[in-house]
Parts: C-alpha cells; structure tokens; sequence
C-alpha cells in the first residue's frame, strides 16, 4: 500500500472498523513520509460471475449497473436508496452463493424484478417494461392484472 498523496509505501494504521456495507474492513491510515491520513477499504475477493446476455455475448456482473438500473425504475417513487442498495446486495450475494460461474441474465432480471415488486408496484411495473420489452398496452395490462393482483400490499 503506498500513501496517495506522496507514494511512501510506510504508513501507521490509526483505526480499524467495519465499513458501511459490512462486508468490509475500514481502515484510517496516517503516511509515515508526509504524515497526511487517508482511508482504505479491504474486502475478500470474490469468484468472478458472468452474465449471460441473451444475444450470447458474456459481461462480468456488476452490482452498480444492477442498482442503477432498480433506481431508475424507482424514480420518483417512495422507494429509497438504502432499500433499493439492500435489494441489490441480497441479490448479489444469493447469485455468488448459487456457485456458479455464469447466470442467463434473464435470471438477474428475474431477481430484480421480484425485489422491485416487494418494494413498489409502479417500480416493478417500470422495470418490467423494459426488461420484458413491452410492445403494447396489452402488456402492461397483463402485468397488472396477472402479477400485481396476487400480491400483498407494499410495505410503505
């Protein structure tokens, strides 16, 4: 580990904690060359997962595409930031724990959608226009009646 601001590879660590996402390590350090503090983050690797696009080609997972894609959905709606990133946590880690190297993404889009539909109809509707590519209102429609009436009420 070198410091950031001068490249001196000697440095103290003042504190150690768990970060936010609890699946790492926070850790203050102070440089022992120009003595400024800054902060590192250690986390246990992880296997790589691959998503199976459907036109074949294959891309490494990406928690950060999977919630960004979940807040657009969500976009002004009651649905937060933290609720959305748990989604997308829970997600992620029950798809590296499946022990597999490579997930169809109709799967991860599959996943999304039940998370969405547990937070927000109109978020899980949203999301599952695009990912289903609606082409009419018949589809919507369907959505509607057939998904969202068999469901609880949303938690708000």
């Amino acid at each position: 580990m070198r410091c950031p601001y001068c490249g001196n590879d000697e440095q103290r660590v003042l504190d150690s904690r768990p970060a936010p996402e609890a699946d790492a390590i926070r850790r203050r350090r102070e440089c022992g060359g120009c003595g400024r503090r800054f902060n590192t983050f250690e986390r246990a690797e992880r296997p790589r997962l691959f998503v199976v696009k459907r036109d074949g080609g294959r891309q490494e997972f990406d928690r950060d595409k999977l919630t960004e894609s979940m807040r657009l959905a969500a976009r002004k709606r009651p649905v937060s930031a933290i609720d959305l990133r748990a989604a997308a946590d829970r997600i992620e880690r029950d798809l590296f724990n499946g022990l597999v190297e490579e997930i169809p993404s109709r799967e991860v889009g599959a996943r999304a959608m039940e998370a969405l539909r547990k937070l927000d109809p109109v978020a899980y509707v949203r999301y599952a226009s695009v990912y289903q590519e609606f082409n009419c209102l018949g589809d919507f429609a369907h959505v509607i009646t057939h998904d969202l009436s068999h469901q609880e009420p949303a938690l708000v």
